[in-house]
């Protein structure tokens, strides 16, 4: 799959939905400093081409699981941005209630699974969504996003090993950004090449480069239609970088400085946009017009956010726990 081949609006809209994140993350970070968000926030900035060229190739009614730093997959996936933002703010016309906040983003209509805050938490929920699936004769695949780090927990091990051997609709998409929390890879896993973990259960696995749109966009539709066609599950390694610290509370001092910059100079939206532009898909106005659109809707949310209410004291209890029944 080339530029050329894509058309015009999915080209501009794998854009569109990248910018979205980065200025949804941008506009979180600085209300963040404002006192206005608070508890852990998990930036995205620098790997939104991941989220935005997986989700793009699956149908709107797949299941996807993701990880505390999922704000940008809500929002793909067709959780509303002022949902998403008012969550952040503890509102309760955020998408969990405001119980849940940053990490915890779950909009069952969409089928937006969480927002995981235990890594590795989300691989088994992802298999038992898939296995319901197969098991119920549907044609719905499941797709869980996950970092590297997770790969030397015992979950990841245990799904994978489950679901080659059931052989369930699931994607395992997983985010190596090299540093999981704050170790590089080399230093926490003696195999540090991980398709060859996966392929080692007899799962189909490609490397990508995550800082791609396309390429990514391309491989998962490769891996959605070995998955749909009943070839089992299918791994994915997507190559990226967060280019903000692990957390807001993250001092960063395990990454050299040089390092993030010439990470940065791959960015994924400039030089996408930048390759649209050599095409004559794109030009400086429309560049610009889709930053406008893009802001407005992110003000919108804040303001959407601001003007929301905290739950009543008196519901604090609800859903947690059941009337005493009286015989």
């Amino acid at each position: 799959m080339t530029l050329q081949s894509l058309p015009r609006d999915i080209a501009l809209d794998l854009l569109r939905d990248m910018v979205r994140i980065r200025r949804l993350e941008e506009r979180a970070g600085e209300l963040y400093g404002e006192g206005k968000i608070r508890g852990f926030l998990h930036l995205y900035i620098g790997e939104e081409a991941v989220a935005v060229g997986v989700l793009h190739a699956l149908a709107a009614d797949d299941a996807v699981v993701a990880t505390y730093r999922e704000h940008g997959h809500a929002l793909i996936k067709g959780v509303p941005m002022k949902t998403i933002m008012a969550e952040m703010y503890g509102r309760q016309e955020g998408c969990s209630r405001g119980r849940g906040g940053s990490m915890h983003l779950f909009d069952a209509g969409t089928r937006f699974f969480g927002g995981n805050a235990i890594v590795a938490g989300g691989l088994p929920l992802t298999v038992g969504l898939a296995l319901a699936e197969r098991m119920q004769g549907g044609s719905r695949l499941s797709t869980c996003f996950f970092g590297e780090g997770a790969m030397a927990e015992g979950a990841f091990h245990e799904s994978i090993n489950l679901a080659a051997l059931w052989q369930v609709p699931m994607l395992f998409c997983c985010e190596n950004n090299l540093y999981a929390m704050g170790t590089a890879l080399e230093r926490s896993q003696s195999q540090t090449d991980l398709c060859t973990k996966a392929s080692a259960y007899k799962v189909d696995a490609r490397s990508v480069d995550g800082m791609d749109v396309i390429a990514v966009y391309e491989a998962a539709c490769e891996a959605v239609k070995h998955i749909r066609e009943g070839h089992g599950p299918f791994f994915l390694e997507f190559r990226t970088y967060r280019f903000r610290a692990h957390s807001m509370f993250d001092p960063q001092l395990y990454r050299d400085k040089a390092e993030v910059e010439q990470w940065k100079a791959r960015g994924p939206i400039h030089t996408y946009s930048a390759r649209l532009k050599a095409q004559g898909l794109l030009d400086e106005p429309g560049f610009l017009a889709i930053l406008a659109e893009v802001d407005a809707e992110v003000e919108a949310a804040v303001a959407y956010a601001e003007s929301g209410s905290l739950e009543p004291i008196e519901d604090l209890s609800r859903d947690v726990y059941t009337p005493r029944l009286v015989s």
